[in-house]
Protein backbone atom coordinates (compact mmCIF):
# COMPACT_ATOMS: atom_id res chain seq x y z
CA UNK A 1 0.00 0.00 0.00
CA UNK A 2 1.19 3.60 -1.15
CA UNK A 3 2.88 6.19 2.07
CA UNK A 4 0.05 8.49 1.18
CA UNK A 5 -2.44 6.19 0.91
CA UNK A 6 -1.75 5.24 4.73
CA UNK A 7 -1.93 8.73 5.88
CA UNK A 8 -5.31 8.99 4.43
CA UNK A 9 -6.42 6.08 6.20
CA UNK A 10 -5.14 7.40 9.40
CA UNK A 11 -6.81 10.22 8.78
CA UNK A 12 -10.15 9.09 8.33
CA UNK A 13 -9.66 7.19 11.50
CA UNK A 14 -9.31 10.01 13.54
CA UNK A 15 -12.23 11.79 12.05
CA UNK A 16 -14.46 8.92 13.17
CA UNK A 17 -12.52 8.95 16.88
CA UNK A 18 -14.26 11.79 17.52
CA UNK A 19 -17.36 11.52 19.19
CA UNK A 20 -20.75 13.81 18.05
CA UNK A 21 -20.13 16.11 20.83
CA UNK A 22 -17.17 17.34 19.31
CA UNK A 23 -14.67 15.85 21.98
CA UNK A 24 -12.28 13.38 20.53
CA UNK A 25 -12.18 10.19 22.24
CA UNK A 26 -8.96 10.42 24.59
CA UNK A 27 -10.50 12.92 25.69
CA UNK A 28 -14.34 11.50 26.75
CA UNK A 29 -15.02 11.70 30.21
CA UNK A 30 -15.18 8.94 32.78
CA UNK A 31 -18.65 6.93 32.59
CA UNK A 32 -21.07 5.21 35.29
CA UNK A 33 -23.40 2.21 34.81
CA UNK A 34 -26.75 2.52 37.02
CA UNK A 35 -28.13 -0.80 37.33
CA UNK A 36 -31.60 -0.32 37.46
CA UNK A 37 -34.74 -2.45 38.41
CA UNK A 38 -35.91 -1.62 34.86
CA UNK A 39 -32.38 -2.49 33.18
CA UNK A 40 -28.82 -1.14 33.18
CA UNK A 41 -28.15 2.59 31.21
CA UNK A 42 -24.58 4.01 31.08
CA UNK A 43 -24.09 7.68 31.59
CA UNK A 44 -20.60 8.98 29.97
CA UNK A 45 -19.63 12.48 31.78
CA UNK A 46 -18.77 15.38 30.12
CA UNK A 47 -14.96 16.88 30.91
CA UNK A 48 -15.65 20.24 29.99
CA UNK A 49 -18.55 20.63 33.09
CA UNK A 50 -15.92 19.59 35.79
CA UNK A 51 -17.84 20.89 38.79
CA UNK A 52 -20.90 18.24 37.94
CA UNK A 53 -18.78 15.25 36.33
CA UNK A 54 -16.63 15.51 39.57
CA UNK A 55 -20.00 15.85 42.00
CA UNK A 56 -21.28 13.31 40.29
CA UNK A 57 -18.80 10.83 40.32
CA UNK A 58 -18.24 11.51 44.18
CA UNK A 59 -21.99 11.20 44.68
CA UNK A 60 -21.50 7.87 43.23
CA UNK A 61 -18.58 6.97 45.24
CA UNK A 62 -20.20 7.74 48.75
CA UNK A 63 -23.66 5.21 47.51
CA UNK A 64 -25.61 8.22 47.47
CA UNK A 65 -27.35 6.50 44.44
CA UNK A 66 -28.02 3.13 45.86
CA UNK A 67 -31.41 2.69 46.20
CA UNK A 68 -33.04 6.40 45.03
CA UNK A 69 -36.33 5.85 42.97
CA UNK A 70 -37.45 7.86 39.59
CA UNK A 71 -39.54 9.79 41.64
CA UNK A 72 -40.30 11.92 38.81
CA UNK A 73 -41.84 10.60 35.50
CA UNK A 74 -42.92 12.68 32.13
CA UNK A 75 -44.20 10.32 29.16
CA UNK A 76 -41.99 12.62 26.38
CA UNK A 77 -40.34 14.95 28.35
CA UNK A 78 -37.81 12.97 30.60
CA UNK A 79 -36.86 10.75 34.09
CA UNK A 80 -35.81 12.19 36.93
CA UNK A 81 -33.99 10.81 39.93
CA UNK A 82 -31.06 11.40 42.74
CA UNK A 83 -32.81 12.37 45.25
CA UNK A 84 -31.36 10.78 48.89
CA UNK A 85 -34.72 11.28 50.32
CA UNK A 86 -36.19 8.51 48.20
CA UNK A 87 -34.34 5.15 49.18
CA UNK A 88 -35.65 3.02 51.64
CA UNK A 89 -34.72 4.59 55.28
CA UNK A 90 -34.25 7.83 54.69
CA UNK A 91 -36.93 10.35 56.14
CA UNK A 92 -39.54 11.39 53.11
CA UNK A 93 -39.93 15.00 51.59
CA UNK A 94 -41.22 16.92 49.15
CA UNK A 95 -39.87 15.42 46.03
CA UNK A 96 -40.29 19.21 43.65
CA UNK A 97 -38.22 20.46 46.84
CA UNK A 98 -34.42 20.37 45.93
CA UNK A 99 -31.12 20.29 48.58
CA UNK A 100 -27.60 22.27 48.25
CA UNK A 101 -26.76 23.96 45.68
CA UNK A 102 -23.52 23.83 42.72
CA UNK A 103 -22.71 26.27 40.15
CA UNK A 104 -23.96 26.34 37.06
CA UNK A 105 -21.98 24.89 33.70
CA UNK A 106 -24.39 26.08 31.29
CA UNK A 107 -22.19 25.40 28.19
CA UNK A 108 -24.62 26.02 25.31
CA UNK A 109 -25.20 25.22 21.91
CA UNK A 110 -22.50 22.82 22.53
CA UNK A 111 -24.20 20.94 24.96
CA UNK A 112 -28.19 21.02 24.39
CA UNK A 113 -31.47 18.79 25.76
CA UNK A 114 -31.07 16.42 22.41
CA UNK A 115 -32.51 12.79 23.74
CA UNK A 116 -30.59 11.36 25.78
CA UNK A 117 -28.67 13.53 27.72
CA UNK A 118 -28.03 13.78 31.49
CA UNK A 119 -28.35 17.31 33.03
CA UNK A 120 -29.21 18.53 36.59
CA UNK A 121 -32.31 19.70 38.33
CA UNK A 122 -32.32 23.03 39.87
CA UNK A 123 -35.09 25.53 41.41
CA UNK A 124 -36.02 28.41 39.31
CA UNK A 125 -35.12 31.44 38.69
CA UNK A 126 -37.06 33.45 40.72
CA UNK A 127 -35.17 32.03 43.61
CA UNK A 128 -32.03 30.89 41.85
CA UNK A 129 -31.46 33.19 39.02
CA UNK A 130 -27.48 31.81 38.91
CA UNK A 131 -28.87 29.01 37.19
CA UNK A 132 -27.44 26.60 39.95
CA UNK A 133 -27.85 22.66 39.68
CA UNK A 134 -28.72 20.69 42.88
CA UNK A 135 -26.63 18.81 43.82
CA UNK A 136 -28.24 15.13 43.70
CA UNK A 137 -30.82 15.13 41.56
CA UNK A 138 -30.70 14.51 37.96
CA UNK A 139 -32.53 13.77 34.98
CA UNK A 140 -32.35 11.72 31.83
CA UNK A 141 -34.10 13.63 28.91
CA UNK A 142 -36.23 11.54 26.23
CA UNK A 143 -38.04 14.69 24.51
CA UNK A 144 -40.40 14.92 21.32
CA UNK A 145 -39.16 15.58 17.59
CA UNK A 146 -39.87 18.47 16.43
CA UNK A 147 -41.46 20.37 13.42
CA UNK A 148 -40.09 23.19 11.38
CA UNK A 149 -42.72 25.58 12.97
CA UNK A 150 -42.42 24.44 16.31
CA UNK A 151 -38.49 25.37 16.33
CA UNK A 152 -39.48 28.90 15.03
CA UNK A 153 -42.08 29.36 17.44
CA UNK A 154 -39.29 28.55 20.13
CA UNK A 155 -37.05 30.85 18.98
CA UNK A 156 -39.65 33.55 18.43
CA UNK A 157 -40.43 32.54 22.12
CA UNK A 158 -36.82 33.55 22.95
CA UNK A 159 -37.28 37.05 21.39
CA UNK A 160 -40.03 37.88 23.41
CA UNK A 161 -37.92 36.76 27.05
CA UNK A 162 -35.25 38.96 25.94
CA UNK A 163 -38.00 41.78 25.27
CA UNK A 164 -39.24 41.04 28.84
CA UNK A 165 -35.61 40.77 30.16
CA UNK A 166 -34.41 44.06 28.78
CA UNK A 167 -37.67 45.77 30.01
CA UNK A 168 -37.53 44.83 33.49
CA UNK A 169 -33.94 45.84 33.93
CA UNK A 170 -34.99 49.36 32.44
CA UNK A 171 -37.95 49.56 35.06
CA UNK A 172 -35.41 48.31 37.72
CA UNK A 173 -33.12 50.90 36.38
CA UNK A 174 -35.33 53.69 36.33
CA UNK A 175 -37.43 52.66 39.76
CA UNK A 176 -36.74 55.91 41.27
CA UNK A 177 -39.15 57.94 38.80
CA UNK A 178 -41.96 54.70 38.43
CA UNK A 179 -42.07 54.82 42.24
CA UNK A 180 -42.97 58.63 42.43
CA UNK A 181 -45.51 58.76 39.16
CA UNK A 182 -47.00 55.83 40.66
CA UNK A 183 -46.88 57.70 44.46
CA UNK A 184 -48.70 60.35 42.49
CA UNK A 185 -51.56 58.37 41.41
CA UNK A 186 -51.17 60.06 38.14
CA UNK A 187 -52.05 56.68 35.94
CA UNK A 188 -51.48 58.44 32.42
CA UNK A 189 -48.12 59.32 32.87
CA UNK A 190 -47.48 56.18 34.62
CA UNK A 191 -48.40 53.89 31.54
CA UNK A 192 -47.13 56.12 29.32
CA UNK A 193 -43.16 56.02 30.70
CA UNK A 194 -43.98 52.20 31.66
CA UNK A 195 -45.25 52.06 27.37
CA UNK A 196 -41.61 54.25 26.53
CA UNK A 197 -39.75 51.86 28.55
CA UNK A 198 -40.94 48.54 26.72
CA UNK A 199 -41.26 50.79 23.17
CA UNK A 200 -37.17 50.64 24.08
CA UNK A 201 -36.71 47.48 25.27
CA UNK A 202 -38.31 46.30 21.87
CA UNK A 203 -35.84 48.54 20.27
CA UNK A 204 -32.87 47.49 21.68
CA UNK A 205 -33.45 43.67 21.33
CA UNK A 206 -34.33 44.39 17.68
CA UNK A 207 -30.42 45.91 16.94
CA UNK A 208 -29.24 43.02 19.54
CA UNK A 209 -31.32 40.07 19.19
CA UNK A 210 -31.19 36.94 20.54
CA UNK A 211 -28.55 34.08 18.80
CA UNK A 212 -30.90 31.98 16.87
CA UNK A 213 -30.50 28.22 17.13
CA UNK A 214 -27.85 26.78 15.51
CA UNK A 215 -28.70 24.58 12.06
CA UNK A 216 -27.27 21.20 13.45
CA UNK A 217 -29.42 21.63 16.79
CA UNK A 218 -32.53 22.49 14.47
CA UNK A 219 -31.54 19.05 12.43
CA UNK A 220 -30.78 17.21 15.37
CA UNK A 221 -34.54 18.31 17.33
CA UNK A 222 -36.07 17.69 13.97
CA UNK A 223 -34.48 13.88 13.26
CA UNK A 224 -34.16 12.83 17.04
CA UNK A 225 -35.80 14.36 19.33
CA UNK A 226 -35.13 16.25 22.59
CA UNK A 227 -36.57 18.95 25.07
CA UNK A 228 -35.35 22.37 23.55
CA UNK A 229 -37.21 24.49 25.74
CA UNK A 230 -34.81 23.61 28.18
CA UNK A 231 -31.36 24.89 26.50
CA UNK A 232 -29.72 27.66 28.16
CA UNK A 233 -31.17 27.26 31.32
CA UNK A 234 -30.14 23.67 33.00
CA UNK A 235 -26.56 22.51 32.85
CA UNK A 236 -26.28 19.15 30.34
CA UNK A 237 -23.18 17.34 31.89
CA UNK A 238 -23.32 13.83 30.37
CA UNK A 239 -25.12 11.42 27.95
CA UNK A 240 -26.53 7.94 27.71
CA UNK A 241 -24.10 5.77 25.43
CA UNK A 242 -25.83 2.38 26.66
CA UNK A 243 -29.20 1.33 27.99
CA UNK A 244 -31.73 4.32 25.90
CA UNK A 245 -34.45 1.23 25.88
CA UNK A 246 -34.29 0.72 29.80
CA UNK A 247 -34.84 4.67 29.75
CA UNK A 248 -37.81 4.61 27.44
CA UNK A 249 -39.16 1.99 28.93
CA UNK A 250 -38.79 4.10 32.62
CA UNK A 251 -40.20 6.71 30.91
CA UNK A 252 -43.64 4.87 29.60
CA UNK A 253 -44.76 3.66 33.06
CA UNK A 254 -48.10 4.81 34.44
CA UNK A 255 -47.61 7.82 37.22
CA UNK A 256 -49.88 10.02 39.24
CA UNK A 257 -50.81 13.23 39.23
CA UNK A 258 -47.70 14.56 40.23
CA UNK A 259 -45.72 12.60 37.94
CA UNK A 260 -44.90 10.08 40.41
CA UNK A 261 -44.52 6.21 38.97
CA UNK A 262 -46.78 4.02 40.36
CA UNK A 263 -44.62 0.87 40.07
CA UNK A 264 -41.49 1.59 41.91
CA UNK A 265 -37.89 1.78 39.98
CA UNK A 266 -34.97 1.64 41.49
CA UNK A 267 -30.96 2.31 41.22
CA UNK A 268 -30.28 -0.80 42.59
CA UNK A 269 -26.46 0.27 42.29
CA UNK A 270 -24.32 3.12 40.58
CA UNK A 271 -20.81 2.37 39.70
CA UNK A 272 -17.68 4.70 38.16
CA UNK A 273 -16.78 2.37 35.29
CA UNK A 274 -13.01 1.44 35.14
Amino acid sequence: MKKTTMLLLMACAMIFATSCNGQKSGEEGPTVRLETTAGDIVIRLYNDTPGHRDNFLQNVRDGLYDGVTFHRVIRNFMIQTGDPHTRPGEEPADTNELGPMIPAEIHYPQHYHKRGVVAAAREGDDVNPQKQSDKYQFYIVTGRNYTDDQISATEDGLYEAKVDEVYHKYVADNQEKVDALSKARDHKKLSDYLDSLLTEAKYYVSENPPAPIPPKLKRDYKMYGGAIHLDRDYTVFGEVIEGMKVVDDIQKVKTDSKDVPLREIRVIKATVRP
